[in-house]
């Protein structure tokens, strides 16, 4: 579908062609814009030769004759849709060389052939915003689209994981897939899934094949908009709705017990970017995390984190406008308001140099005092290394009892750094000596001695900054190559290779995950809107020095906000 072609420099030839190349497919049209730009009042429908009127107040079309000045146009995008529609049938093929000509339903035959089989793209017309084009949209679809019958078997997997094919017969015993979740707020949680196999029956029982839960069907539920229609069953190709299943989400099958069989599910959206978001209100963070995980269950797209570092939540979706739909969405249905921010980068602290301390905790209060001492040694460990406690007390200076608790105070010490307070790690600590008392020491003693020392080692050991690097994909058309990797060496990316994909080139890169926090606007803006992007964490690296101060001063001003 052509979207906005209320524009007035839509050029649908060049679309066209465009289509081809990139979809290396046969791109067909079935329609012709009625007007341009402002004056576009409806399309011209060439399987019927027929203009499409559409009143914008109510959406609905009236059908009238062609304006004369398209007739040639017309008539010449009908004979090239009747070539098309030809090529779909053998026989058609023949009559239409012996006729010329090929009436509307032996048009819609071959369409139909050509689709199913993948040799022809039907392209159709549409203005989303002035509801032109969408009439049409839905008859194609019924019209053109290959029914369950048409489309074969499907592949599924038994209990062993042996690949079963699933004929489409509605005798069959009943396999579905549930293809999304909607939280409806009178029905509750309503389960859409489509019957690829049987005639489903209210009252009947299923299994889960993802989970081993056992569900029990209620009523069968047809949705037509916001309205609801009871229904006694469907069967092959139908999509029904049900109510309240107890442990189904999305991409689950349903199967009848007979033959609990588990189709792959549809595939999973990679989340291209990644907001923070915060409740307007105080009080009410939790309140919006939960409905947040609400919609992520009706939107496989969405994706709803706590990062455990900065205690922020994570909202992650296809896109700048997804995200902000979702946010307006949670706003209406469960009156939660929310702001959207860059999340924070998940920095973190570690040491360059190996460096011996001395942690000593000694108070007189009356009575039974505090004593403890401890010496350790702290040693940097390869990127990724984690932490290291190495227990070498001999001789009992410090009693066994003890040593666990200097390992917990270091390990407390380690959850803010000496430069911007980020957690530390890739360290070893070794405790080697140290001296106690047989009155005055506790756990609590040794403890506070222990974080004393990290606290002093980290000091004198180098300390660096950590920042994050994320594995970027990016596939751009050629002629934007020179665009993308100019700006993905200003965002200090390590491009690692590059492959033809097809009209395509896929750049492989590691960047700061500082820099790409917001990639997907930037990116789709360079490519006018043909650019995707898959991005993974990856790994940590040192921060270049000359950035250190501003991620300092950038943590202060935040803590400044809080206070």
């Amino acid at each position: 579908v052509m979207n906005r072609i209320d524009r007035s420099e839509v050029n649908i030839d060049g679309c066209l062609s465009e289509v081809a190349d990139v979809l290396e497919t046969r791109p067909t049209l079935l329609a012709l814009p009625l007007g341009v730009g402002d004056e576009l009042s409806g399309i011209v429908d060439l399987l019927s030769g027929k203009a499409l009127k559409f009143d914008p107040d109510t959406g609905k079309a009236s059908e009238a004759e062609a304006p004369g000045d398209l007739a040639g146009r017309v008539e010449e995008l009908r004979a090239k849709l009747m070539e098309d529609a030809a090529e779909g049938d053998d026989a058609l093929v023949e009559k239409y060389l012996d006729a010329g000509e090929l009436s509307d339903d032996e048009i819609a035959t071959g369409l139909r052939a050509a689709v199913r089989d993948g040799s022809m793209l039907p392209v159709l017309l549409s203005s989303a915003v002035r509801n032109i084009g969408f009439p049409a949209l839905l008859d194609a679809v019924v019209d053109l689209f290959p029914a369950p019958a048409d489309r074969g078997s499907e592949t599924a997997r038994d209990a062993d994981g042996a690949e079963v094919e699933v004929a489409p017969d509605p005798s069959a015993p009943v396999l579905a897939l549930v293809f999304k979740t909607v939280i409806d707020p009178h029905a509750g949680q309503l389960s859409l899934l489509r019957i690829l196999s049987g005639t489903l029956t209210a009252d009947s029982q299923l299994v889960n094949t993802d989970t081993g839960a056992k569900e029990r069907v209620g009523h069968l539920l047809r949705l037509e908009g916001k309205k609801t229609e009871q229904v006694e069953n469907a069967t092959v190709g139908e999509i029904v709705a049900l109510a309240k299943l107890k442990d189904t989400h999305t991409g689950n099958t349903l199967a009848d017990p007979s033959r609990p069989l588990t189709v792959r599910p549809c595939k999973e959206f990679t989340p291209v970017i990644t907001f923070a978001v915060a409740a307007r209100k105080r009080g009410e963070e939790d309140k919006a995390a939960q409905g947040l995980m609400r919609l992520a269950e009706e939107d496989p797209a969405l994706q709803v984190t706590r990062d455990e570092s900065t205690g922020e939540i994570l909202l992650s979706g296809a896109g700048q406008l997804h995200v902000e739909v979702s946010c307006e969405k949670l706003e209406r249905k469960y009156g939660v308001a929310v702001e959207l921010k860059a999340p924070k980068v998940p920095y973190r602290e570690t040491i360059r140099k190996s460096v011996k301390a001395h942690g000593r905790l000694k108070k007189q209060t009356g009575g039974h005092g505090q004593f403890a001492d401890c010496w350790i040694e702290v040693e940097p460990l390869p990127r990724g290394g984690g932490f290291e406690f190495v227990d070498k007390i001999v001789g009992g200076v410090i009693p066994k009892g003890f040593i666990p608790a200097v390992e917990k105070g270091i390990r407390e010490a380690m959850k803010a750094g000496s430069i911007a307070g980020y957690p530390v790690v890739d360290v070893k600590v070794t405790l080697y000596d140290g001296q106690h008392h047989e009155v005055d020491s506790s756990e609590m003693a040794f403890k506070i001695a222990g974080s004393m020392a990290f606290k002093a080692a980290l000091e004198d050991a180098k300390p660096c900054l950590l920042e994050p690097y994320v594995n970027l994909e990016v596939t751009v058309p050629d002629e934007c190559m020179g665009d993308v990797m100019g700006d993905l060496n200003s965002r200090r990316a390590k491009v690692e290779g590059m492959e033809q994909a097809g009209h395509n080139q896929r750049i492989r890169a590691k960047v700061p995950m500082s820099e790409v926090l917001r990639y997907a606007p930037d990116l789709t803006s360079m490519t006018s809107g043909r650019g995707t992007f898959e991005m993974g964490f990856s790994h940590y690296e040192q921060l270049p020095e000359h950035l250190v101060a501003k991620v300092v001063e950038e943590v202060r001003r935040q803590e400044e906000e809080a206070s």
